[in-house]
């Protein structure tokens, strides 16, 4: 069962491995990242990173795609964590997820919305988030499990 679907640039640390796990009951987590799926230096630092006791799988973004509409990741309670709103974008609507957390973007040259103190987007990113809330996708910004949900409109963006 797909527990949350985040965004979250610095994909696997502490906020994500011990806050977010820990709140959900997540045993685990699929980082979905093209490049770090090909880079075996960061996958083994997000190895370390991982809380013990849960699961750590890291996917690109089409074979994410494929274990979860393949049902197999369908026995875990299971946190994901794209890098980008333009991943977690592909794997909402391609998964049927309802809700996505974006809980830090990196600020960009292009950024021309800022929402909270960590989510940075540029037009976009904003084309994207528009999109999935108007076809009825949940789109909430928390940094950490504690935060006070704050659900984005239309207007927000």
């Amino acid at each position: 069962m797909i527990k949350l679907l985040r965004v979250d640039h610095r994909l696997l640390h502490g906020q994500v491995a011990f806050s977010w796990c820990h709140t959900l009951g997540a045993n685990a987590i699929l980082v979905v990242s093209d490049s770090v799926a090909k880079d075996e230096i960061r996958m083994k630092t997000m190895r370390l990173a991982k809380p013990v006791g849960v699961k750590l799988v890291i996917k690109s973004v089409d074979d994410s795609i494929a274990a979860i509409t393949s049902g197999v990741t369908d026995k875990y309670d299971l946190l994901i964590v794209a890098g980008c709103v333009a991943d977690a974008e592909r794997i909402a609507r391609a998964c049927g997820i309802g809700s996505l957390n974006l809980g830090g973007t990196e600020k960009k040259e292009d950024t021309t919305k800022t929402l909270g103190i960590a989510i940075h987007l540029n037009n976009e990113e904003r084309e994207l988030v528009r999109g999935l809330i108007c076809d009825g996708i949940e789109v909430e910004v928390r940094q950490v499990a504690k935060d006070k949900k704050l659900v984005i409109s239309e207007s927000d963006l």
